[in-house]
């Protein structure tokens, strides 16, 4: 019977801790004993569920990584959603991926009220879908697709990314060499488990080196601190925004308290940064605080993991390094030409790791390749030595900010509907600690006004939180060119001088 090998490789660590939460400590043994009783449960009557979308609205912990495993077991691909989002969010990922079953948390009721199709869509509820259970499993090809992500493209609407089990086995081999995991490291995880960052590098990195996952309910810089202070911790990975919360704590305690605060650190043999661009001033404040040196890496939802400073050498601030295993990168000019050092253009990466396809989308899939390699739209120098610089996305309608990539045209079409709003139009604003905040230009209709809580109240039920804009700019109208599109950068540059 086919059997994905990152179930069989978690058999293998048997009693060892697999997952720690705040509900207690669960050996790999546990982890696929209640796996396999959501695989039959979510099969019910059917052999396979055959690559059906099951969609999940679950909090991080035991219970979320056993399912996810469980979706697998059962010929499943898995579709994770944001617990920050809203009503409106969420009733687009499940529709748009076709998604037959949908099971979540109780906590989590009230956000699926209303939203959702009321035909063809079976929910199930946690902790029922964790039952025991008894029955056969199917066998799973790992050529199969395994996970859908969705992501902010330049597009209005996020975009599913499609991964198989192969490309995530791929990801995961290239991250598990460079980063030198093994079965004695414990991590903690306070990322969103709906981006690749938390589920993949974090939670499928572990469970395949026979590691240990510490789960937080999100990210609370205290928290973090506390949890740093039991000092059985290897690893770490975060956004730049993490650390400079953690700064924040640590410049606000006494020269005693830091002492200690820096001592907690010292058993950690890796701390990483990732999904956006680390401020040169964040790398080295971080290392005054922790002794510290940040990995930066690049990657993508549709490449995973692809650029890298090295685990073992020097580890260069605003570089983002070299080519990780079993992946390969270019920098490309826009007639499709291969560059050479000390010249910039857009990284392109391939390999085993990028994804299928874009969910139901075989126009943008095409689009996005070129001869076989992605086509990722940020550019980048390519240094001496071989390191890259990015220097910024080739789109100005992707925002990244937190860590999150965010679509500037999905919150504008959620801005226009504003009954005081005439025009908008949503950019990013450059901050030192959020790498870019969430601009909104407004032109309002005549005599009208408005503040930024007022508007950020009025959108919240619309957006996940960190979508909502924290500048406001009010114009008369918005820059245009002479083919009548708004210029951005002119709209970038009236925010850059009001601040």
């Amino acid at each position: 019977m086919a059997e994905i090998e990152l179930i069989q490789r978690a058999a293998g660590f048997g009693e060892k801790t697999a997952v720690e939460d705040w509900t207690g400590s669960f050996t790999y043994a546990d982890l696929l004993r209640v796996s396999r009783f959501a695989a039959l449960n979510l099969l019910g009557d059917e052999k396979d569920l055959g690559e059906k979308r099951v969609a999940f609205l679950v909090p991080p912990g035991f219970e979320y990584v056993a399912l996810k495993l469980g979706v697998w077991m059962a010929g499943g691909v898995s579709v994770p959603l944001g617990l920050a989002h809203s009503p409106r969010e969420i009733g687009y990922v499940v529709g748009d991926s076709g998604a037959e079953i949908v099971v979540f948390h109780p906590d989590f009721t009230q956000k699926l009220e209303g939203v959702l199709p009321d035909t063809g869509v079976r929910f199930q509820k946690l902790p029922e879908i964790l039952r025991p259970a008894r029955g056969e499993l199917p066998g799973v090809s790992e050529q199969r697709r395994a996970m859908i992500i969705y992501t902010s493209g330049t597009t209005s609407k996020p975009k599913g990314v499609v991964s198989t089990h192969l490309g995530i086995k791929a990801q995961i081999n290239s991250m598990t060499e460079a980063w030198e995991w093994t079965l004695e490291d414990s991590i903690l995880n306070v990322l969103p488990l709906h981006h690749l960052h938390g589920t993949l590098n974090v939670v499928l990195c572990c469970l395949w080196s026979g590691a240990r996952c510490v789960m937080m309910d999100g990210f609370k810089a205290r928290e973090v601190w506390k949890r740093f202070k039991e000092k059985d911790l290897t690893l770490f990975m975060g956004v730049p925004t993490i650390y400079s919360k953690l700064i924040d704590i640590w410049d606000d305690s006494s020269a005693e308290e830091r002492i200690r605060m820096k001592d907690y650190l010292l058993g950690l043999r890796l701390m990483v940064s990732g999904s956006a661009a680390l401020p040169v001033s964040v790398f080295e404040k971080w290392k005054e605080v922790s002794g510290q040196v940040l990995l930066e890496r690049y990657g993508m939802t549709e490449t995973g993991m692809a650029l890298s400073n090295p685990y073992r050498g020097e580890r260069l601030p605003g570089r983002v390094g070299f080519a990780m295993p079993g992946v390969e990168v270019g920098i490309f000019d826009e007639n499709g030409r291969l560059l050479g050092v000390e010249e910039q253009g857009e990284i392109r990466v391939r390999g085993k790791g990028v994804f299928l396809e874009y969910w139901g989308k075989p126009r943008e899939t095409e689009s996005v390749f070129c001869d076989g390699w992605f086509k990722t739209g940020d550019i980048a120098f390519l240094e001496r030595g071989g390191s890259c610089r990015i220097l910024g996305r080739e789109s100005v309608d992707i925002i990244k900010s937190g860590g999150y990539k965010i679509s500037a045209l999905e919150i504008e079409e959620v801005l226009i509907e504003h009954p005081l709003i005439e025009e908008c139009a949503v950019v990013g604003v450059v901050d030192p600690d959020w790498g870019e905040r969430v601009g909104a230009a407004l032109v309002l209709r005549d005599g009208l006004s408005i503040d930024l809580e007022k508007l950020r109240d009025w959108a919240s039920d619309k957006l996940a939180r960190y979508k909502l804009p924290t500048r406001l700019l009010l114009l008369s109208s918005l820059p245009r060119n002479s083919m009548g599109k708004v210029t951005k950068n002119r709209i970038k540059q009236s925010f850059k001088n009001s601040l």
